[in-house]
């Protein structure tokens, strides 16, 4: 079994960061990638960014591009989001998910992928 477990969410105002963090922990885990995605009310979840975990390549959505940025540290097993110039469309319930380890770069984006996910935490951007 793998354990995710997210921290660092909050309420800030439009412009304004936060950075989430994510621990895996179990000795079964062998994901291929480690991604944030994120889901608001009402609406389907969706990805925001990926990082493959044995080179430290990143994916990220269009929405968040330039403003989002994924890291891990492997030996840790910690997985971030650094996120700058929040907006309110950014409100969401963020989740840390590990991916199966076939998982490749074209289906990183799909949460079917992945099996482990962690229980979220809350993001909140007042405008």
């Amino acid at each position: 079994q793998v354990q995710l477990v997210e921290s660092g969410g909050g309420s800030v105002q439009a412009g304004g960061s936060l950075r989430l963090s994510c621990a895996a922990s179990g000795r079964a885990f062998n994901a291929n990638y480690m991604s944030w995605f994120r889901q608001a009310p009402g609406k389907e979840r969706e990805f925001v960014a990926a990082v493959y975990w044995y080179t430290g390549r990143t994916y990220a959505a269009d929405s968040v591009k330039g403003r989002f940025t994924i890291s891990r540290e492997s030996a840790e097993k910690m997985v971030y989001l650094q996120m700058n110039s929040l907006k309110p469309e950014d409100t969401a319930v963020y989740y840390c998910a590990a991916s199966r380890p076939t998982t490749s770069s074209v289906n990183l984006y799909y949460s079917d992928q992945y099996n482990y996910w962690g229980r979220g935490t809350q993001v909140t951007v007042s405008s």
